[in-house]
């Protein structure tokens, strides 16, 4: 199996995390939202392989300590 090619550019790098987190935390017209703890947890199982780790951390300080959160 090949690595996944990482986005290059800084602003790639950050909308792919944003992304995923947002698209995982947030209701769908076919499923429920899954929660942004379970979007947390799949950038951090991650980090490093399919995103940029420095970015999955900031994201996670972002969330957990200066309690970020999307709004409808």
């Amino acid at each position: 199996m090949s690595p996944v090619e990482l986005p290059s550019t800084p602003e790639a790098r950050i909308l792919a995390v944003a992304d995923v987190v947002e698209a995982m935390s947030s209701h769908r017209p076919y499923r429920a939202a899954l929660g942004m703890e379970a979007a947390l947890a799949e950038v951090r199982e991650h980090a490093g392989l399919k995103y940029y780790a420095d970015v999955v951390a900031s994201c996670v300080r972002l969330v957990e300590e200066q309690g970020f959160r999307f709004t409808a």
